[in-house]
């Protein structure tokens, strides 16, 4: 019974380990793996690899299986069979324009975001590499291997198959004869590449050449070396033919040029806002200055998400999967901070729009005070009283503002009531003598303003008083109505006139013993005049004297 068993055993054993792989065409997957497979050193069989092939003669066949083959291997593509199709009738009708009846394409590209030029068709009950494949092998081949190093290994054939520890010598050896000439070329084309942007910079901005400016060009010019010594490597990497390692080589240097794309437009970034601070004041706003560093860390962070999502792709992910991927992450994000989304937006607008800028004295619902900061979020604003106001941005893109910091002037409107005894004579020489003093004002536009009796109140009779105010701050505001109301208090002590308020008066006009309480005025018109003169003469001396554009007074 051992015996049977054990004969059993053995010829098991022996049939598996006779199976052989057949040549298989009945489906991408099988098409593919019998290429490979009959490709490799231990199952070497350019014959059974070239089935693949139709509509050639067997040994131009054999030629161009080699050649698909070594076009994957310089490229650094290999084929993940778990996820080629084992179907035998697949259609892909997504990455392939047909014309066939009922829209049905038998393709399939193992790679159509690498290499879409190679790629399978159906013929009959077979998969095969289509004929266009084949045409286009010729001009893949010369892309992918520059360098075949003929005229070389023509003269110096030994030294093209002499071995170390089964190593080609000659691979080693050109790989480090190629990292020497990309460090000759690294000292040579950055002094180059600094020269050229010295040379852009001085077209566009002719002006700037201070020695930060300079800085900020070399920190531009290595990551842009850098990148082209990586492409010029990349290019060359295939021709050494390293089998083994070209997937992982290619891999890291594909990383390796996303990351320094992304240094050299963050030092573009930074190059341009350097040019920015360069620039006269005059050029840019309080606003602009503001805007800079806020569009900094936006753009960084944009350049930081593409490149992230370029790295993505260099791994084999699908564009368009990162594309959706991105565009429901976004609007997952979008949902979860709307309140965050709108501000932002809203700053956004405040940036492009520009209703105010930063030191404006605003005003819009309850809110009134001057502009102190715009930020992602929100912007403070300074209350007279010193009070910090923080309003979302959202807010402030949908309000009805007031910017006062923009009037050309600052109006200011009084009233001032005297008594109704006065002389209509005294009320029209105290009306001169207020335009007199508006007119020497030297914080006034001279030019427009009015004072007239206006109406005749409850307990007085109104003068309206109408000036514009030079000085747009609110400090400056307060300093000049100070002058003028001393200036027009003075006046009225002058002349006699004496100012009303609410009150009921009653007055006898004679009382036994005693003088009459009914006030005395200057009638005379000579005094008056000399009077008003005085004054005058008094406010435009003191009014020299002063600086009224002195502030200590909070505000804008």
């Amino acid at each position: 019974m051992k015996k049977l068993i054990y004969l059993l055993l053995f010829i098991s054993v022996y049939s598996y380990s006779q199976t052989k792989v057949k040549v298989d065409l009945s489906s991408p997957n099988s098409t593919l793996y019998t290429h490979q497979h009959f490709l490799m050193p231990k199952s070497y069989d350019v014959s059974k690899s070239a089935a693949t092939i139709r509509n050639l003669p067997r040994p131009e066949a054999q030629i161009q299986a080699k050649r698909i083959k070594e076009i994957l291997d310089g490229n650094g593509l290999v084929l993940n069979f778990s996820k080629i199709p084992i179907d035998p009738n697949y259609k892909d009708t997504l990455k392939f324009a047909t014309n066939r009846v009922n829209n049905q394409a038998f393709k399939y590209a193992p790679f159509p975001i690498r290499l879409p030029e190679i790629y399978l068709e159906k013929t009959g009950r077979n998969w095969y590499f289509s004929e266009e494949t084949i045409n286009n092998l010729d001009q893949l081949h010369k892309e992918t291997f520059p360098l075949e190093f003929t005229w070389f290994n023509e003269r110096f054939p030994e030294f093209f198959k002499t071995t170390v520890s089964d190593v080609l010598i000659w691979k080693p050896i050109a790989l480090l004869l190629t990292l020497i000439i990309c460090i000759i070329l690294f000292y040579i084309l950055e002094p180059l590449m600094f020269y050229l942007l010295k040379i852009v910079q001085r077209i566009f901005f002719r002006k700037i050449n201070d020695g930060k400016t300079m800085k900020v060009l070399h920190e531009l010019a290595r990551p842009v070396v850098f990148i082209i010594i990586l492409r010029f490597f990349k290019k060359i990497l295939p021709s050494f033919q390293l089998v083994d390692w070209n997937a992982l080589l290619l891999t890291g240097l594909k990383i390796a040029l996303t990351v320094f794309w992304i240094v050299v437009f963050l030092k573009l970034l930074k190059t341009v806002l350097n040019f920015y601070h360069n620039r006269k004041p005059e050029n840019r706003s309080k606003l602009d200055e503001q805007l800079a560093p806020i569009l900094n860390k936006v753009l960084q962070g944009i350049l930081i998400l593409i490149g992230f999502l370029h790295i993505l792709t260099v791994f084999g992910v699908d564009p368009a999967t990162v594309l959706a991927g991105a565009s429901i992450g976004g609007i997952a994000v979008a949902f979860a901070a709307q309140d965050s989304v709108k501000n932002l937006i809203g700053t956004m607008v405040i940036f492009l729009d520009k209703p105010f800028q930063l030191g404006d004295w605003v005003q819009f619902g309850a809110v009134e005070g001057s502009v102190e900061e715009v930020g992602f979020r929100s912007t403070k604003i300074r209350a007279a009283d010193t009070t910090l106001f923080q309003v979302p941005n959202s807010k402030i893109s949908e309000a009805d503002i007031n910017n006062k910091g923009l009037r050309v002037f600052r109006r200011y409107t009084t009233e001032i009531g005297v008594r109704y005894d006065t002389p209509p004579e005294l009320i029209e020489a105290f009306v001169e003598g207020i335009k007199k003093l508006i007119a020497l004002h030297p914080s006034t536009k001279s030019q427009s303003y009015n004072v007239d009796f206006i109406s005749f109140g409850a307990s007085s009779l109104n003068i309206m008083v109408n000036v514009y105010f030079k000085g747009l701050d609110w400090g400056q505001e307060q300093e000049s109505k100070h002058i003028l109301h001393l200036g027009i208090v003075r006046l009225a002590a002058a002349l006699g006139v004496q100012f009303a308020f609410p009150s009921t008066t009653m007055m006898i006009e004679e009382f036994p013993g005693k003088e009459s309480l009914a006030p005395k005025y200057i009638r005379d018109k000579a005094e008056i005049n000399k009077e008003i003169k005085k004054i005058t003469d008094d406010f435009d001396d003191r009014e020299h004297r002063m600086d009224p554009n002195a502030s200590t007074l909070p505000g804008g």
